[in-house]
């Protein structure tokens, strides 16, 4: 008997990317292309991406406070690296095929230098950029400290912890003016 694929996540991940491409040639035909399929996927990569800052900023963060120390190590062994890998490539992708889109577009160089038509694209651009940053440049590196996956002292563990969750907050700040502008220049009519 065949297993529910539902139980492997790989599988489930696939079967939705077969499931969407389906879709995608059904309901546009033959004017479908693999932008459009790329486009998806930047949103995708996205809503992974900001949906785990959040999940760091409103769950694993506050709840760390009241975790049993005994029972801390669950997280910060497991959990959290597991997290924080998905973390940060789903950045790196959002950032990678949203650059594409844009040159393949047309609008990178116009959207980049705020010109006008442009602006509110190019200010979430470098929202996400900035928050790109912040992830793989300050984030990351202090997050390998804190959760002792690199050698730190007890004290560089603590500063490293507190810093990543000052530039994760920052992240969490930046990610509302972000949303908004890489909405407001499709749907709301702001440039």
């Amino acid at each position: 008997m065949m297993k529910n694929p539902l139980e492997n996540l790989h599988l489930t991940l696939i079967l939705g990317l077969v499931v969407m491409v389906i879709l995608a040639f059904a309901l546009r035909g033959e004017s479908s292309n693999w932008m459009e399929l790329l486009r998806v996927a930047h949103i995708w990569f996205g809503v992974l991406w900001i949906g785990l800052l959040y999940y760091f900023n409103f769950v694993q963060i506050p709840s760390m406070k009241k975790i049993p120390d005994e029972q801390k190590p669950a997280v910060s062994k497991f959990i959290a690296p597991l997290a924080l890998f998905f973390f940060r490539w789903a950045a790196m992708a959002t950032v990678i095929i949203g650059l594409i889109i844009a040159w393949d577009k047309g609008y990178l160089h116009e959207s980049m230098s705020f010109q006008p038509g442009f602006r509110a694209i190019g200010v979430g651009m470098w929202l996400g950029i900035i928050m790109w940053f912040n992830v793989w440049f300050v984030i990351w590196p202090n997050q390998k400290r804190a959760l002792g996956l690199v050698e730190a002292t007890a004290d560089i563990k603590k500063a490293s912890a507190r810093r990543a969750m000052l530039f994760s907050r920052t992240n969490a700040l930046l990610s509302f003016p972000m949303l908004y502008c890489m909405v407001a220049q499709g749907h709301i009519g702001t440039n």
